[in-house]
């Protein structure tokens, strides 16, 4: 049916019939009820048409703010356990040496009456970490009874460690608790005006309590003075 045919049908549904000559049309219950719901019909029409941009525009806006904050925490967002990565780090034993004999080195030519100081420093290993553990005791008690009637408690003790694993990405490491330094084996220092006694022991006695290393573990002697040519 077409919008012409339509509106005929309601046309003639709203004359209220063919009056007579001489008298009014007359409205009937099937009259008012038409016309309630051709207005109510007409109401929903119009409110649906109102709303419909105002609530498109808030849906995109509301999608584009969430679009929005969506982007900001992808961001944001980083791996709860990220590789450390550590540039003063120390992987060889010629780095431990070299840091040691430059710090001996520097604080020694402070020292009155010395000068021109060489230094050597010799390392047992790299530096040694020591990784958390989780540690288990098992205590098991065993009770036995011989022919004559004897009875006897044999008890064996076990233990078991296990080293404490992080995930970080695709891979598990350890959880290291401490990093050690690597031990010394001795320490060489050539330089001018140790050849005073009280020199030579000021500098024993400074090298062994930086270092930590015994009084036999270091060395001192004198520097050949150069001649000028």
């Amino acid at each position: 049916m077409n919008k012409n045919g339509l509106w005929n049908m309601l046309k003639k549904q709203l004359m209220f019939g063919q009056a007579k000559d001489g008298e009014k049309p007359k409205l009937t219950k099937y009259h008012y009820f038409l016309f309630v719901f051709v207005l109510g019909v007409s109401f929903m029409l119009v409110s649906q048409l109102l709303s419909s941009p105002e609530k498109t525009g808030k849906n995109q806006a509301v999608q584009t703010a969430i679009t929005s904050q969506t982007g900001k925490s992808s961001q944001k967002t980083a791996p709860v356990f990220k590789a450390s990565k550590d540039s003063s780090a120390k992987n060889t034993i010629d780095d431990y040496e070299r840091e040691y004999e430059n710090q001996l080195k520097e604080i020694l030519e402070t020292i009155i009456g010395v000068e021109d100081v060489s230094i050597v420093v010799n390392v047992d290993a790299t530096s040694l970490k020591v990784f958390e553990k989780n540690k288990t005791k098992k205590n098991t008690t065993t009770e036995e009874t011989d022919k004559q009637g004897g009875k006897r408690s044999v008890t064996d003790q076990t233990s078991e460690e296990e080293i404490v694993m992080i995930r970080n990405g695709d891979q598990e490491t350890p959880v290291a608790v401490q990093t050690k330094k690597p031990d010394i084996r001795g320490v060489l220092v050539v330089a001018q005006g140790v050849d005073n006694v009280q020199i030579k022991k000021t500098i024993i006695d400074a090298v062994t309590r930086v270092l930590d290393v015994p009084s036999y573990r270091v060395a001192v002697a004198p520097k050949k003075i150069k001649e000028d040519s």
